[in-house]
């Protein structure tokens, strides 16, 4: 097995990933010398241009490290791709993003959280609330915290919060200590082609945990009761879970509770997050900091300076008649989530979402529970389907969505139509607006262009 010393040159293929870049930063961290290739630019690769590590866009042989000690690769490169060919051919050391951080933390104490929706802000929350307290961690996340305009950071303690994620299932390398589990409803069925698949693969992850470990996993999974783990317990908004928040009331945008169990409670939470499912979030957060000794108080504050995830309930603009707020939802239940959020905390604005879908096959997959939860809206424009890994599929566009909806007010538009439909909405004085802009694809190119046509 590969020792860690023995890296000094890595190379990274798609390293403008999330995950692959928090790799990417974490070797830089430690002294490695790290390159890599991604499509496209993005704030992210030129984020980490700036931090000194070299990034090309063209698949060219004559910019790649020759003499790499490691290749990290994303499985959505394809199987083609000239430099990962290349590497095959010359026997150079090769290894999926998931296998690296399965390597990172053989020998740390680890905490995992995994969920097909809400694993982003969770993780980044517990970190979050870890690093603020002073308790101290190394954390590998799946967006971009806030607080810290970062995906990655180091400590001396020898504990890591880790994003595990179930594309490709990735997360059956990991051995984590406390493990949690947010949801397992059917997604990247590309991948898994079932349902029944999906779930599996949660219970093979609840199996991976370590000796003694702990479990905590969202209460009322549908497969609870297969989960594996020696000590399993339960958060949630039910009285009934282990774990779970009351007297949840909001104040101007925040939201305010108390997060108790049988044996400890902690008063006075203040998140300063929109949407109820982020307080379900923050119970999961809170639970597993209480776990590892950290006081009450010293939790009660960091959860007050938490900003949150970017593309996560992210406020863009907040004003008294114009709200906007941009999120990666990009699953029916997530969009669900996102819109009786929204509209729980501003229940007299008109509400549009401008949704892109993500995916060919999610969509043909999930049409009908897409349909379902922009229903919830007022206004619903949808962009064409982002293709991300995929080809085309005959007879799967936005329109399959469109033509399963019964309430909303719904356009098909492109990105440069959308711009034109803000602007008039801008206009509009009259109506106080509720705007989302929702999906997981390139639509957070649109995010800069309408806050400045709505602040205008």
């Amino acid at each position: 097995m590969m020792e860690f010393n023995a890296i000094k040159k890595v190379y990274f293929i798609g390293i403008g990933g999330i995950g692959m870049s928090a790799l990417a930063r974490y070797f830089k961290f430690h002294g490695k010398e790290v390159s890599g290739y991604d499509k496209t630019p993005t704030t992210l690769t030129h984020q980490l241009e700036q931090e000194g590590i070299a990034v090309h866009y063209e698949e060219d042989l004559s910019r790649i490290s020759m003499d790499a000690d490691l290749v990290v690769y994303t499985p959505a490169i394809p199987a083609g791709h000239k430099e990962l060919v290349y590497y095959q051919q010359q026997g150079r050391p090769l290894m999926k993003r998931s296998e690296v951080l399965g390597l990172i933390t053989r020998s740390s104490f680890n905490i995992c959280v995994a969920g097909t929706h809400g694993k982003t802000t969770i993780t980044t929350m517990i970190a979050h609330i870890l690093r603020h307290s002073g308790y101290g961690c190394n954390a590998f996340l799946g967006g971009i915290a806030v607080n810290y305009n970062s995906n990655y950071w180091s400590d001396q303690r020898n504990v890591c919060v880790v994003e595990a994620d179930e594309y490709d299932r990735s997360f059956l390398r990991l051995s984590p200590d406390i493990a949690v589990i947010t949801a397992m409803d059917a997604d990247h069925l590309d991948i898994y082609g079932t349902a029944a698949e999906v779930e599996k693969a949660f219970i093979d992850f609840s199996g991976c945990l370590k000796p003694g470990g702990l479990l905590l996993s969202k209460k009322g999974l549908e497969r609870e009761a297969d989960l594996r783990g020696d000590r399993h317990q339960t958060y949630g908004l039910d009285a009934n879970a282990d774990f779970f928040a009351s007297e949840i009331r909001i104040d101007q945008g925040d939201y305010l509770f108390r997060v108790q169990s049988r044996d400890w409670s902690i008063d006075k939470v203040v998140l300063p997050m929109g949407g109820r499912h982020n307080v379900e979030n923050a119970v999961a957060a809170i639970s597993v900091a209480h776990q590892v000794g950290i006081a009450g108080d010293k939790i009660v504050e960091a959860v007050a300076a938490f900003k949150g995830v970017k593309r996560r309930f992210e406020y863009i603009v907040k004003a008294p008649r114009r709200v906007y707020i941009d999120d990666y939802a990009h699953h029916p239940e997530e969009l669900r989530a996102l819109i009786s959020g929204a509209k729980e905390l501003y229940p007299g604005m008109k509400c549009t979402i401008i949704f892109q879908p993500h995916l060919f096959t999610r969509t043909r997959d999930f049409a009908d529970g897409f349909a379902a939860s922009l229903d919830m809206a007022d206004e619903v424009i949808l962009l064409p389907i982002y293709p991300a890994r995929e080809l085309p599929i005959e007879g799967v566009t936005s329109e399959l969505i469109d033509g399963k909806m019964k309430k909303a007010k719904v356009t098909l538009a492109d990105k440069k139509e959308v711009l034109t439909i803000v602007k008039e909405m801008a206009a509009d004085h009259d109506q106080a607006q509720l705007l989302i802009t929702a999906g997981a694809g390139d639509v957070d190119m649109l995010i800069e262009p309408i806050r400045q046509l709505l602040e205008r």
